[in-house]
């Protein structure tokens, strides 16, 4: 007869290893040993990867930011050889996150290519009913997976936000951790009219910090970091679900998910296990309709007409300053007939232009000096 784990016991396992406990750190702490724990998580991350897929859908909320962060399985991408696994390299987490309420919408773990950038994004936008302001970094697959994602005319407002860092020596000549940073932004509109002076990455780039924290695997310069697919998919699911549901924001003072509404209180560890446990398969979400933004309160909506046979929105998203008036013209006064104007001179009253008053005239001619003063010819005569 195989050896269950209390629930008790489960959920102390599971409690290490979303606060950044290693397998091995949990195992002395635990006195559990190392491939139980390794069931464990693999069964409790499966489960939460199936939460997530059935109750983080029908977010409504109007920006969203989206980001990559990196780590590897079993050995750096640089030194897979062609015989190795396809799990070894690169895994990338994909994660589209709510600014407002912090909530992680959706995440994908693979490789940095087109392909899961594609997949990623179909599958943010399959959770999302409003039309959203979309920033991200500068990976170029995203232009294509943006506009394949959101196909319809005025469903996304999409910008780019490309941070560039200089290559000079440190003053401290310290080469250990990162280079010298000297940020210069570039933002970038891609799609839409997206809000330039809003356009950032801020928020899930915090988020990647917190991944990293909260996950062993994720930890730099270290040998924690996961040898199969499989398990590191089942970490990051489970530290997902733990964000999303059971641990509470310090800034929001509750949990992402009592934020955006998809749950009234906060989950235990121990609820979190259960209901992972006992999760049954399910479909993926379906792309709804976005709906229009609504505005803040007090404010009024911008207009809108929405296009024939379903192709999107036509909004009006700004509007020019309205040119000052020039003041009128002052009226000219007109004289009445006969009317003699006593201001004027009356020599000038009755002057006859000529336009061509120097035909009438004689000619004086000029000649030229080597001294550069004209020489006048007195007039004959």
């Amino acid at each position: 007869m195989a050896h269950v784990l209390p629930m008790a016991k489960r959920v102390e396992v599971v409690s290490h290893l979303v606060e950044g406990a290693g397998i091995r750190p949990t195992t002395r702490l635990t006195d559990v040993s190392k491939p139980a724990i390794l069931s464990l998580l693999l069964r409790v991350g499966e489960g939460c990867e199936r939460l997530h897929n059935r109750l983080v859908r029908d977010v409504d909320c109007r920006t969203v930011q989206v980001d990559e962060i990196g780590s590897y399985v079993q050995k750096k991408q640089a030194r897979v050889l062609p015989g190795d696994s396809p799990e070894f390299g690169e895994a990338y987490v994909f994660v589209g996150m709510a600014s407002a309420s912090k909530l992680v919408i959706s995440y994908r773990v693979g490789k940095r290519d087109e392909a899961n950038t594609a997949a990623f994004t179909k599958d943010l936008r399959a959770r999302l009913v409003t039309i959203p302001q979309l920033y991200s970094d500068g990976w170029a697959p995203y232009v294509a997976a943006v506009g394949g994602a959101f196909a319809l005319v005025g469903s996304v407002d999409y910008a780019q936000v490309v941070k560039r860092y200089n290559r000079k020596a440190r003053r401290d000549d310290d080469h250990r951790y990162e280079p010298p940073r000297d940020p210069f932004i570039t933002k970038t509109p891609v799609f839409g009219v997206p809000d330039m002076q809003r356009a950032s990455t801020l928020h899930v780039e915090r988020q990647n910090l917190t991944i990293r924290m909260h996950i062993r695997r994720f930890t730099r310069l270290c040998n924690g970091f996961s040898k199969r697919l499989p398990h590191h998919k089942a970490a990051v699911a489970l530290h997902m679900a733990f964000y999303n549901f059971c641990r509470p924001h310090d800034a929001l003072r509750v949990t992402p998910a009592m934020e955006a509404g998809l749950t009234d209180h906060v989950w235990s560890v121990e609820e979190l296990v259960s209901l992972a446990l006992s999760e049954a398969p399910g479909e993926p979400p379906t792309p709804k309709a976005l709906m229009l933004p609504q505005p803040p309160p007090g404010a009024p909506a911008a207009p809108a007409r929405a296009l024939p046979n379903g192709r999107g929105f036509l909004r009006l998203v700004g509007s020019a300053p309205a040119a000052g008036m020039a003041p009128p013209p002052a009226p000219v006064p007109v004289a009445a007939p006969g009317h003699v104007d006593r201001s004027v001179p009356a020599a000038e009253q009755h002057r006859q232009l000529e336009l061509f008053a120097w035909r009438s005239k004689p000619r004086t001619p000029v000649q030229l000096s080597l001294f550069g003063e004209p020489d006048v010819e007195p007039t004959k005569g």
